[in-house]
């Protein structure tokens, strides 16, 4: 029920945690790929959010630097629940 994983289990969990590790800059590389390709092909213009002119490529822009931060923190978690994870009996504060 609530018991460690087995050692083949627990080399799963090691080498999707490596897998990770591996993703996490293709993935932030791509947002910036997506980021230049966003500003290059939308043209210039303003749009009103909440009554203030905003330059219509930085809308796009936001969204994807949201989605980065996501990404960021959902690694950073990782990272916590994996120490946490280690049985050492530190809290990670």
């Amino acid at each position: 029920m609530g018991s460690d994983p087995q050692p083949e289990e627990r080399k799963g969990l090691e080498g999707a945690n490596s897998d990770l590790e591996r993703r996490f800059p293709i993935a932030l590389g791509l947002y910036v790929v997506l980021g230049l390709l966003a500003w290059f092909t939308i043209g210039e213009g303003k749009v009103f959010v909440f009554g203030w002119p905003v330059e219509i490529r930085l809308v796009p822009l936001v969204v994807l630097a949201g989605m980065a931060v996501r990404t960021v923190l959902a690694r950073q978690a990782e990272r916590i629940r994996r120490q946490s994870g280690d049985g050492n009996g530190s809290s990670g504060l």
